[in-house]
């Protein structure tokens, strides 16, 4: 169990009445893992290496915008969550490439979905945005 969720996938019908709330509690383990998954560059790191195996600098540049200090703390954390593995082959210079772990894998396909939404609604949440900033101008805030 953790923060009343069995650890083992459970059809939702079959969690406990109050396992969903335990989430939202601030001392919930849970809650590392969603800031890790969920943030920003996680999120793209994660479906970025859902099509295989990459190097750093592959990463970096299929990610654009993000600093080599911020890839670098990402992975770092999403390899100490056993979601990416760091292989290193011996060879001069080492060559290391980061994959999916099987525990990554199974996150990042329901994170596709997510962004794939997310892809094909951009545009209808900016047209919302403007439509929400032209009516809050001029009004107090």
């Amino acid at each position: 169990m953790l923060c009343g969720v069995p650890v083992r996938p459970q059809p939702p019908e079959s969690l406990p009445d109050d396992a969903a709330d335990d989430a939202f509690r601030s001392d919930c383990p849970a809650r590392v893992v969603l800031d890790h998954v969920t943030s920003r560059w996680g999120v793209l790191v994660l479906t970025g290496l859902a099509t295989g195996p990459l190097r750093f600098h592959e990463l970096r540049t299929k990610i654009e915008g993000i600093s080599e200090k911020m890839l670098s703390q990402t992975l770092r954390t999403l390899v100490r969550d056993g979601l990416v593995e760091r292989a290193v082959e011996p060879s001069s210079p080492p060559r290391v490439s980061y994959s999916l772990t099987p525990l990554g894998e199974g996150l990042t396909q329901p994170l596709q979905h997510l962004f794939i939404w997310i892809r094909d609604h951009a545009r209808l949440v900016s047209a919302a945005q403007e439509r929400h900033d032209a009516r809050s101008e001029g009004q107090p805030g």
